[in-house]
């Protein structure tokens, strides 16, 4: 057992780490190789672990590094008690999840329960029975529509555009709401949900401390499969009812995955990546027996702007103050264009995701932080289309998520900006030229850059009693700013202006995002800035 777990684990209670934690996406692809073959891997994760501990985090988050064909990059799983090979070995996942939480960093991996690969055992078993067979029932297969079955059976679209539905040579369809290398699973027969309850227990025993779910809404379907009735169906998840995603169904299996979660020590948590047409719909997931956290897209997706931010942290703290939950708040994620990119880009846009990092980090629950943002990394919009390998792009050319995946700089200087070793050929992705200076080595020697603007950040948050569970008091505060207070007097200004703009100061500067000016008790606020205060001691 390793030395996080005979701490945290073996005092039999509970210690509730995740309700204020920082949480660090990597992207295994893209966060460090190991190997020098110019991917990203488990042994390359498990050597900048001491990056990880120094910024501060509390836990790290991986995408999928099972056995994986890699039609949606890991996220169609062919076999979820293995590594992929292009990642490393079981060996190595054991050792990475040991070596963090040596460092003091739990570790929580991702699990895709609403379906497998085309080449998973169960799908090939599948593909080789005939229709009727008890093989098929672990999918979703149905006879076409129209005189010979040559329609699909119902209207639903895939997620990735075109129809949620392949028909096989003997006639049947099978639903895939993603690629079609990634059929759906039938949950609504017994032996998934006994595969999983196993899957879930095999990493558990390993020893890691949670899961990120994907696709939480999903696994349940409507009964009798019914037609949405409306085109580009992907515009309406997450805002409107639609038959295979939030189905009530779906919260038995979260319920039972809990009780699974809380029979192992150690506070295990269980996160939901969900979309859901309302925040009470969203709270459904994180009651006291489902998950712990749910991902906040609503944040995410705000545009930046006062009076946005402030009706979704209102919205978002209530809903979930309602079933006893904490929030979370994340800024980008690898599905999403970077935040500073959404922001506007360049200069104007790293002011405000600098702003936004002390926003974000100064709100009660817990924070999601990116592999890169950190650096202020923006999304790369002109990578060679001979790259670009996203399924996403089949629905829009322009939507492709491969521009916030370029693999992490680590060094200026080096071969690969030290992402892979000096003898590779080259990344997966091409890394921009100009990302020398964004290098985590040349702004660690920087004390004003994102990098320490975060590490410094994470140090307070960590060290300071007031974000615990504090609630927050809005503050007055000019049009155009958000203002608020928690716990010991710490308060947070926030101008989502581009011009400077002046009021009372609420104590001393603990942070800023960008310089700011005090005078006569009055704080001058630069354009796109945040400022963390501490009451002054008399």
């Amino acid at each position: 057992m390793t030395e996080l777990a005979r701490v945290d684990r073996g005092a039999g209670t509970a210690t509730r780490w995740w309700r204020d934690a920082v949480i660090y996406q990597v992207y295994v692809r893209s966060f460090a190789d190991g190997n020098g073959d110019g991917v990203g891997d488990l042994l390359g994760v498990r050597g900048r672990l001491p990056y990880l501990a120094d910024l501060g985090v509390d836990a790290v988050w991986l995408t999928p590094f099972f056995t994986s064909p890699m039609a949606d990059f890991g996220y169609d799983v062919a076999d979820y008690r293995d590594v992929d090979p292009i990642f490393g070995s079981l060996a190595d996942a054991g050792a990475l999840i040991d070596d963090a939480h040596r460092h003091g960093l739990r570790v929580i991996v991702d699990v895709v329960p609403n379906h497998t690969s085309d080449r998973h055992a169960w799908f090939l078993e599948a593909l080789a029975a005939p229709p009727g067979d008890p093989a098929r029932e672990r999918y979703i297969f149905r006879r076409g529509r129209g005189a010979g079955g040559e329609l699909p059976p119902n209207d639903w679209e895939s997620v990735f555009g075109g129809p949620a539905w392949t028909r096989l040579p003997d006639g049947e369809w099978y639903l895939h709401l993603f690629a079609a290398e990634q059929p759906d699973l039938n949950w609504e027969n017994p032996e998934v949900h006994a595969e999983f309850e196993s899957i879930l227990r095999f990493w558990l025993d390993m020893g890691v401390d949670g899961f990120r779910v994907d696709v939480a809404h999903g696994m349940v379907k409507a009964d009798g499969l019914p037609d949405v009735g409306h085109p580009d169906q992907v515009r309406m998840i997450g805002t409107e009812v639609v038959p295979f995603f939030d189905q009530d169904g779906v919260h038995e299996i979260h319920r039972a995955w809990r009780r699974l979660l809380d029979s192992y020590p150690g506070e295990r948590i269980g996160v939901a990546e969900a979309w859901a047409p309302s925040s009470l719909r969203l709270a459904n997931y994180v009651r006291p027996d489902e998950m712990h956290q749910a991902f906040n897209f609503q944040f995410l997706v705000a545009p930046w702007e006062a009076a946005a931010f402030h009706a979704v942290i209102r919205e978002s703290l209530t809903t979930a103050g309602l079933v006893g939950a904490p929030c979370t708040w994340v800024l980008s994620n690898h599905d999403v264009k970077r935040h500073l990119t959404r922001y506007g880009g360049g200069e104007v846009g790293l002011r405000r995701s600098r702003a936004a990092a002390l926003l974000t980090l100064s709100l009660p629950g817990s924070a999601y932080v990116y592999q890169g943002e950190e650096l202020g990394l923006p999304e790369v919009l002109d990578l060679p289309e001979e790259f670009q390998r996203d399924p996403q792009r089949l629905r829009n050319p322009d939507d492709g998520r491969d521009g916030c995946r370029v693999p992490l700089p680590w060094a200026d200087g080096e071969p690969h900006f030290g992402f892979s070793l000096p003898g590779a050929e080259g990344t997966w992705l091409p890394m921009p030229p100009s990302w020398g200076p964004l290098s985590v080595a040349s702004q660690l020697g920087d004390p004003v850059s994102t990098l320490n603007l975060y590490r410094e950040a994470l140090r307070i948050r960590r060290e300071r009693r007031s974000f615990d569970d504090a609630p927050l008091t809005w503050l007055d505060s000019p049009q155009g700013t958000l203002a608020f207070a928690r716990g010991d007097g710490f308060a947070c200004t926030v101008n989502l202006t581009g011009e400077p703009v002046e009021l009372p100061a609420p104590g001393r500067i603990l942070l800023a995002s960008a310089e700011t000016a005090v005078e006569g008790g009055v704080a001058r606020l630069a354009p796109d800035s945040a400022v963390w205060w501490e009451p002054d001691v008399a």
